[in-house]
This record gives structure tokens, sequence and C-alpha cells, in this order.
């Protein structure tokens, strides 16, 4: 078996084994390769998918996730784009602040949109968790530092690997720390210990080229276009949620409110 079909196989595995014999899923949706690829897969595994996307009015990610749910979806109804505004934005902060002590920047920015994301799944009787596609980009090269790194060699690029692995589960554990209170949990198919195993193993140069490679995890997007994920959504170049949402610019007006 090549192994490009066999980590189409793992793929499919590991979101089934995830999201078990529940028939609705929910998904955080970007429109970007790894959300979108997430979510063919659970309508391949015959799933009935919600997808959620949190942004500012006209931010990138409420664009682009409508775009490319109407090329995924049936039925545009089970997309929920939702807008946020600067009086929700305002409490979501200080609700996170008192919630985690980290001072990343990122940090906090990813878990005001869960947090929203969560209340949204909440509000609308949507089930008690939601799935993620957090870990393609660090075990896939997914990052753009990773092409600075790739001269450095093989041991610089696993290191930093190594590296954005444990700042990722510290990240999902302050998430689950901001959303506890919901009774919603995320759930992240791609960052379980056997996904994370296999994912290691897969040669570098099947996720990126050199350190002018500007698009990266090759072999994800490869699979993504062979399964039916839209070409606009799986040769897309990353672009982080904090970014993407608007969440990062607004976040920075209000910097009185983080110290």
């Amino acid at each position: 078996m090549s192994l490009h079909k066999e980590l189409c196989e793992v793929l499919y595995l590991t979101v089934k084994n995830s999201v078990k014999d529940n028939d609705k899923v929910v998904i955080a949706f970007s429109g970007g390769v790894d959300s979108t690829l997430l979510s063919k897969i659970c309508i391949d595994l015959k799933k009935q998918i919600c997808l959620i996307t949190v942004g500012f009015p006209f931010s990138h990610d409420l664009l682009f996730s409508r775009t490319i749910s109407v090329l995924l979806l049936s039925d545009s109804h089970n997309h929920i784009s939702f807008e946020l505004n600067d009086v929700d934005f305002t409490e979501s902060i200080k609700y996170v602040k008192s919630k985690i002590s980290c001072s990343s920047l990122s940090h906090i920015e990813n878990c005001i949109a869960f947090f929203h994301l969560s209340k949204i799944i909440k509000d609308n009787n949507l089930g008690d968790f939601f799935l993620t596609a957090n870990g393609l980009d660090e075990l896939f090269c997914g990052y753009d530092r990773y092409r600075l790194y790739f001269d450095k060699g093989h041991d610089s690029i696993i290191k930093f690997m190594e590296e954005k692995l444990i700042n990722e589960f510290h990240l999902m554990n302050e998430i689950t720390q901001v959303i506890g209170n919901s009774g919603v949990k995320s759930i992240q198919p791609f960052l379980t210990p056997d996904f994370i195993d296999y994912a290691k193993k897969i040669p570098l140069e099947c996720k990126i080229k050199g350190n002018d490679d500007f698009l990266r995890k090759h072999i994800i997007r490869q699979i993504a276009l062979d399964i039916g994920v839209p070409k606009e959504s799986a040769m897309y170049p990353k672009k982080a949620m904090q970014y993407g949402s608007l969440i990062h610019k607004h976040l920075i007006k209000k910097k009185s409110i983080l110290s």
C-alpha cells in the first residue's frame, strides 16, 4: 500500500474513532484545508455535520468559509457564521483572562474564538462536543516558520515540531478551562497519541520541500483533493485563525484589558 493511501485510511480511522457512534458532529470551520478535510471525512462517514465559523464582520474567515461551505455542503443551513461585536468581544476577553493566566496573545485569541463557539453550540442545542483539526499544522509543517528551519536540517525541524506540539497541548488545556462551564468539550482527532506517532514517521519531503515552500502540508493537500475537498480550500495557503477572524486586530486595540 502506498504511503498516500495508508495516510488517507489512517485519517478516516482516526476521525471515526473520535466521533464514535455520534450521528451529529459540530466542526470548528475556517474553510482552510485542515477543517475542510475534517468536514469532508465526516461527510463520508455519513455524519450529519454542522460547521461553525467565528469572526468579525467582513473578516476573511467568515467570507471564505461561506464560499467553501457552499461548495462542500448541499444545505447551507448547516453552516453557522457568527459575527462578533465589540460588546460581546470585550466581555469574552475579561472572561478568558479570568480563566487562564497565560499571557500569550495567540492563546488568548484562540480561547476567545472557542469560547464563542462553545456558547453557540449550547445556545442552539447542537450537542456537547465539537471537533477541531488542530494538529495537522504541527505534524505536517503547516506553519510558515518551518521554512526557516529547513536549511538547519532534519533535527531542527523535528525539534521545532515537538515544541509546537507541546504548545498546542497547552492551548488545548486552556481552551478546556475556558469552555468548561458550557458543558461542551473540544475533541482533536489529529492530536491523539496514535495519530501523532504515525504522522511523525511520514518523511519530511512529503510535508515541506524547501525554505521557499510557501504552501507546505503537501501530502495532506493532495489527499484533500483526492477525496473531494474543493480545490479553492485544498490549495489555499495557511492563514492563522486569529488573523483570518480579525480577532487579533481587535484584541490589540484593547490591550488595556489584558494588563
